[in-house]
């Protein structure tokens, strides 16, 4: 079933280089239609810069859009009133990228936990301790941690921290805005399994942010790929990882690191038509016509400078791409 859908979304911002210098139009999100299910993964990726973080904020209301409409459960939240919106904010919680900066280093893990408790009036005053205690205990941390500051965890207790606050309320979809780049990557593991966890005891929804697609492989049940603002590519995780259609797909899964590799594919990769295209990123203020990927892409054809694909539905994907 679904939970949450977006259609034609869009957020545009003016901008001026100069006191004199004329307003141009960045088009940070364009047009991006998505549908998420209940108790699934799904994972938006590309490379920084591309709008990732944007369609989170634009999901959770923390900006308003230039155009388009987010669906929560078939009502659309632009038009929703307080008390609506109060329960969508319950319903849809959110983990930042940063939890060093997410956390009030002036407040006790017990009071950080506890505010969305008494925000919206859920238990006693006499079961905050108890509720608390029992969020540190399922995210891996000890009671008597809710007595501590932020400062005095590591980063991957601070996203447990983090993970605890968004559990706190029962949500029923979580957006995970890119909640492993600043952890290291043992700490990585620990919380993409400790996530995984979760969602199979809670039945949980995400949408998962990441640039990181060996973990989006191991976590996602669909991904979509993100260019410039716009969805170039969605299919189930399996597919897109095991036979991705568009270039610029293609150009992302063949910069994935890997740890053994031998020389003569040292030697294919240094000269792989992908990594050299690579240089050539547009600004997103001043886009090129047709296609947007056509500047880089080394499978272009004469129509792909003139006409913009548009994202269609071919079976087992959606694509926007004239090649395919």
């Amino acid at each position: 079933m679904e939970i949450l859908r977006t259609e034609n979304l869009r957020k545009y911002y003016e901008i001026k280089a100069g006191i004199f210098a004329k307003t141009k139009t960045l088009k940070a999100l364009d047009g991006v239609s998505i549908s998420v299910d209940s108790d699934r993964v799904f994972a938006i990726v590309g490379e920084s810069g591309c709008g990732k973080s944007t369609f989170a904020r634009l999901i959770l209301q923390l900006v308003r859009p230039t155009e388009g409409s987010v669906f929560f459960k078939g009502n659309n939240i632009h038009n929703a009133g307080v008390r609506e919106l109060k329960n969508f904010r319950r319903a849809v919680q959110v983990i930042f990228q940063d939890p060093f900066a997410s956390l009030n280093p002036r407040m006790k893990i017990f009071s950080i936990l506890s505010e969305p408790l008494i925000i919206h009036n859920i238990g006693r005053k006499k079961e905050l301790r108890d509720r608390i205690a029992g969020l540190l205990e399922t995210v891996g941390l000890k009671p008597e941690h809710m007595n501590r500051y932020p400062h005095e965890f590591s980063g991957g207790q601070r996203q447990r921290v983090c993970i605890a606050r968004a559990l706190a309320l029962s949500p029923e979809l979580i957006v995970a805005d890119e909640p492993l780049s600043s952890l290291d990557v043992s700490i990585q593991a620990q919380i993409i399994n400790l996530l995984g966890d979760l969602k199979k005891e809670k039945k949980l929804s995400f949408i998962f942010i990441s640039h990181d697609l060996n973990v989006v492989y191991y976590f996602a049940d669909v991904v979509a790929v993100m260019y410039l603002g716009k969805i170039v590519e969605e299919a189930d995780a399996e597919t897109i990882f095991q036979d991705p259609q568009h270039p610029y797909t293609e150009m992302l899964l063949n910069a994935i690191p890997r740890v053994r590799v031998t020389q003569q594919e040292i030697t294919e990769k240094r000269q792989d038509k992908f990594v050299k295209a690579c240089n050539s990123i547009p600004e997103m203020a001043e886009l090129p016509s047709g296609c947007l990927f056509y500047p880089r892409c080394p499978k272009k054809i004469s129509i792909c400078s003139r006409e913009t694909p548009e994202l269609r539905d071919t079976g087992d994907r959606k694509i926007a791409c004239h090649l395919c």
